[in-house]
């Protein structure tokens, strides 16, 4: 009996345990085609319970990609020279049973099977222009950072202050950093 209950109970247990999701920047990195600076990077996104609950029911999920282009000073703090945001819709379709990502920036959008492969999708960033290399002085020297964060913006005041004090739904990287090669 007392094993029954051992073994029962850990289930419940199991259940009861929160996933808690978190954003990641694997690598990224730029290369200079036809005088454009594009992006490459990978991205782990694993969303918290909280956030899958909301997607399952019907609440569309905003991960934006925010990049910035630094030029380095010696004397002086360096400066933000160009701040780029990639806004991502991922939504849920109950219906089809399909999880759609869009690009809110282009207006593309694909559909997937899985969440897994969506979100796979989404962490795979490939020949994102950022910056126009006519733009940079070419005596400088650049770096530029990337992070992910699932944005509550979109979604209304009352419902935003309830976030606040949510960390399940504060899912942000840290900056990954790299040195702009000209």
């Amino acid at each position: 009996m007392l094993l029954l209950f051992f073994v029962v109970g850990n289930g419940i247990a199991q259940d009861e345990i929160q996933r808690e999701g978190y954003f990641e920047v694997r690598s990224a990195a730029t290369r200079l085609v036809g005088g454009v600076h594009i992006l490459d990077a990978r991205l782990q996104l694993v969303l918290s319970n909280e956030a899958l609950e909301a997607l399952s029911s019907g609440v569309a999920l905003r991960i934006n990609l925010q990049m910035e282009v630094i030029r380095e000073r010696r004397f002086y703090l360096d400066a933000n020279d160009a701040e780029l945001t990639i806004r991502y819709e991922l939504e849920y379709r109950p219906l089809s049973q399909r999880y759609l990502v869009r690009n809110l920036s282009s207006g593309d959008q694909d559909s997937f099977a899985t969440l897994y492969s969506a979100l796979n999708n989404l962490g795979r960033v490939q020949g994102l222009p950022v910056i126009d290399d006519a733009l940079l002085e070419a005596d400088k020297n650049y770096r530029v950072r990337l992070r992910a964060l699932l944005s509550t913006r979109q979604y209304p005041a009352p419902l935003r202050l309830l976030f606040f004090w949510r960390d399940q739904w504060q899912l942000t990287s840290e900056w990954f950093e790299w040195s702009l090669e000209r």
